[in-house]
């Protein structure tokens, strides 16, 4: 897979590059993830990106000229064009699996009070993280970029992923490490059982039991 960001702040992304599950992936050549300043596509003498939107208003609009021209360099026909904003659709564990199987995906990050509306004729998807406001869309996209590299196959161990909180509509069941008894507080039985049925029945009843005390909205019961 490979992964294309815009951003008006490409060194935001310098440590999420070099740390943990997204440094292994791009070492092992599972993932190439190219940083690319809005900036370096302006026409403007001074790489202005950004003006005053049309009617007033407070804040400063993104200029379509280098989000344009950015894309369309870019851009091949395997692409797919992300837009983070607080008005696309919401993100989860559903849309990360589809993502996970695009070949390459060019991710705009937006920033300052928006961006110029004709940007979003480029965008294949309109994506936000959640119902509130960031300053821009670069940590939005980290979000993104890392819930999808880590479903990508021989990033991490598949049965890592597949047990994970919101997999068919369910949150990850407790789990627990040595000691089996830590002040008091026991590890369950049937954990140290060594029966595998068993143990499955209770993941899965705990799993359903969290859900319903925690989230009963993915069972349908908000």
């Amino acid at each position: 897979m490979k992964i294309d960001i815009l951003t008006l702040f490409p060194h935001m992304f310098d440590n999420f590059l070099t740390e943990s599950i997204i440094k292994r992936a791009i070492i092992d050549n599972k993932v190439v993830i190219n940083i690319h300043n809005i900036r370096d596509y302006s026409t403007d003498p001074h790489k202005k990106v950004d003006d005053y939107p049309f009617g007033g208003g407070e804040g400063m609009v993104l200029m379509p000229q280098p989000i344009f021209d950015a894309v369309n360099n870019l851009k091949t026909e395997d692409s797919y064009v992300i837009l983070m904003t607080p008005q696309g659709v919401k993100y989860n564990q559903k849309k990360a699996y589809e993502l996970k199987n695009k070949k390459h995906l060019i991710i705009i990050c937006g920033h300052y009070e928006g961006f110029d509306e004709r940007i979003r004729m480029l965008a294949d998807l309109e994506l936000s993280i959640g119902d509130f406001i960031l300053t821009g869309g670069e940590l939005a996209s980290m979000v993104v970029t890392d819930s999808v590299v880590r479903l990508i196959d021989g990033v991490i161990a598949t049965n890592s992923h597949l047990n994970d909180s919101f997999n068919n509509n369910l949150l990850d069941y407790p789990v627990y490490t040595r000691p089996a008894d830590y002040n008091g507080m026991k590890v369950p039985d049937v954990l140290l059982s060594g029966h595998h049925e068993n143990i499955k029945k209770w993941r899965y009843e705990q799993s359903l039991k969290k859900t319903k005390e925690r989230r009963p909205d993915l069972l349908g019961e908000d």
